[in-house]
């Protein structure tokens, strides 16, 4: 049995010879393009230090990827075992090379699933692993890692310029002061950092920390938010800061996509009910509603790109959350319908050429029945792609197949690694790009598209798509 990491150079590709050969053609075409990463959780204060360093293996790699975790925690494994922090503070495993080994000796598990996929691309191509993770290996591949990690090339900023990023947006709360952000552009360092304007924290009032978020907000845009209509203010007023820091875009959740107008008046005594703690369940569905609408008008004014992703039923485990806290792996896809929801939304703002609403889902079914026939009409609509649980070999290739018949390459905005694990991102570009590169090997070898046809489109799919979406032009 041998330990060596394997990654041949026509993965993911269909084995037909001739439509591999084509797919490889056209990857060759976009294996080195910038990187757009116009969606993503990266903690901007790495790049504001030019000497942040990232510590340990496991606290790079490990306790901060939910995707990792939550599959170790399906197999019975305790969280705390896997270094995860608690929310009361309570202890857990310290020793990193001893969660290190956990993971080696179950890195298994990971066959054939993205994760797998990213972590053998990352390890062999950023850290320069040539063996397979597994129990065995694990002492010596840590070692080589945490060498790498010590080494000036393998702080932040150096790996961005390594890894061709031409702009990366972090994801940042409505009442950040983005003093990180401040930094990195008061610095010398000319990588493109930017923020996302994502409000769910003080717009989604069934939030168990609404309340605090909500403060938060009342600090840094000082004065008091007490009624609907200081909520509108602080978020216009916001969103106009996020601009000046370079912002191009807005990121928003629900659990569905209901939307729906309320007037000013009500959405006021929700929102005072609020406060006082006594919002019902259909308040904060009407109230969260109501605010997609109103982010939408934004939109319109200020010309920021509105991202809007429902169908995760966050936190599905009450358990994990009480013990660990939030974005700890437990957020379940739920069916969402898209054509009844987004009706009151679009009825007001589809038509509108200012709006570019870019639409997201954890229901697959919606691909084809929705969500395509919506992005193909309606010209403020732009389908967003394969997300979270989708973002996968299979999950890309679904897309494609369900989607691009009727709503067209055109009418999506090519790719997003959506990701904290900031040195995965390489990886989970290459993979997309093999993908679609494949993909489109598959017209040409049907007679649907030419060459020269498919080397256009897998440009736009790899890079230009994204640029265009997300007004980073």
């Amino acid at each position: 049995m041998t330990d060596e990491l394997f990654l041949p150079p026509d993965r993911y590709f269909d084995p037909d010879p001739k439509q591999k050969e084509i797919a490889l053609h056209l990857y060759r075409q976009v294996a080195g393009k910038p990187l757009v990463c116009p969606h993503g959780h990266v903690d901007p204060r790495m790049f504001a230090d030019p000497d942040y360093q990232f510590g340990t293996p496991t606290e790079l790699l490990l306790i901060p990827d939910h995707y990792i975790f939550r599959m170790l925690y399906s197999q019975g494994i305790a969280l705390e075992n896997a270094g995860i922090p608690r929310a009361d503070g309570g202890e857990v495993e310290q020793d990193h090379r001893k969660i290190w080994q956990l993971f080696a000796d179950h890195f298994y598990l990971f066959r054939g699933t993205p994760t797998g996929m990213w972590l053998a691309h990352e390890l062999h191509d950023v850290f320069g692993v040539k063996d397979k993770l597994n129990g065995r290996t694990a002492q010596k591949i840590y070692d080589q890692i945490a060498d790498c990690l010590i080494r000036p090339e393998f702080r932040p900023r150096q790996l961005f310029e390594r890894f061709n990023i031409e702009v990366l947006a972090t994801t940042d709360a409505a009442a950040d002061p983005l003093d990180h952000h401040k930094a990195i552009r008061e610095s010398s360092w000319k990588g493109r950092v930017v923020p996302t304007f994502r409000p769910d924290g003080v717009v989604n009032i069934d939030r168990p920390d609404w309340r605090v978020n909500i403060e938060e907000l009342t600090k840094t845009c000082g004065f008091e938010i007490s009624s609907y209509k200081k909520l509108i203010e602080a978020l216009e007023g916001r969103r106009a800061y996020f601009k000046t820091m370079g912002a191009t875009a807005t990121d928003h959740a629900a659990l569905t996509p209901f939307t729906c107008r309320l007037s000013d008046e009500e959405a006021d005594a929700i929102f005072q009910r609020a406060l006082k703690g006594a919002a019902s369940e259909e308040d904060a569905t009407r109230f969260t509603g109501h605010l997609l609408i109103e982010n939408a008008r934004m939109s319109t004014e200020d010309g920021l790109v509105m991202q809007f992703h429902p169908g995760s039923f966050r936190n599905y485990n009450p358990l994990v959350f009480d013990r660990f806290g939030y974005d700890k792996g437990c957020d379940i896809p739920v069916q969402a319908d898209f054509t009844r929801g987004l009706k009151p939304l679009l009825d007001r703002f589809g038509n509108d050429s200012r709006l570019r609403l870019i639409l997201f889902t954890l229901d697959e079914t919606t691909y084809s029945r929705e969500l395509a026939p919506l992005a193909g009409h309606f010209p403020a609509l732009r389908l967003g792609p394969p997300w979270w649980f989708q973002d996968s070999l299979n999950g890309m290739r679904r897309f494609r197949d369900q989607a691009m018949e009727t709503a067209g390459v055109y009418n999506t905005v090519g790719f997003n690694d959506d990701t904290r694990a900031f040195p995965s991102i390489p990886a989970r570009h290459d993979l997309a790009r093999r993908v679609d590169a494949n993909w489109i090997a598959g017209l040409v070898v049907r007679g649907i598209v030419d060459l020269t046809d498919a080397e256009e489109m897998i440009h736009d799919l790899a890079y230009r798509l994204a640029r265009r979406a997300y007004k980073f032009d």
